[in-house]
C-alpha cells in the first residue's frame, strides 16, 4: 500500500515541477538621445534673378470657310381680314397665408 501512495505523490511532484516555468522579461535598450535643433541663423543674401524664358512660336492662321448656299424665297402670304385680337393679361393670384 505504501507504493500505491508513493507513485501518485511522485507523479504529482513531477507534474507540478514541469509547470513551473520562469517568466522571461525583455528589458528594452536605453533610449537613443534625441537631437534638438538650435536657434535659426541669420538670413542669407538674395539670389540673382533667373533668366527670361523663350517666347513661344506663333501658330499658323486657319483657312477661311466657304460661304453657305442661300435658301429660296417663300411665297407671299394671304392678306388677313380686319379682325383685331386683344390679349388681356391674367389677374395676379392672391398670396397664400
Amino acid at each position: 500500500m505504501n507504493r500505491s501512495i508513493l507513485i501518485p505523490a511522485l507523479l504529482a511532484t513531477l507534474s507540478l515541477a514541469a509547470c513551473d516555468k520562469p517568466t522571461v522579461v525583455n528589458v528594452p535598450p536605453p533610449a537613443a538621445p534625441v537631437a534638438v535643433p538650435g536657434p535659426a541663423g541669420p538670413q542669407g543674401e538674395a539670389g540673382s534673378p533667373g533668366a527670361t524664358g523663350s517666347q513661344g512660336a506663333t501658330g499658323s492662321q486657319g483657312e477661311t470657310g466657304y460661304q453657305g448656299v442661300e435658301g429660296s424665297q417663300g411665297a407671299t402670304g394671304k392678306t388677313g381680314d380686319s379682325t383685331t385680337v386683344i390679349v388681356v393679361p391674367p389677374t395676379p393670384a392672391e398670396p397664400a397665408n
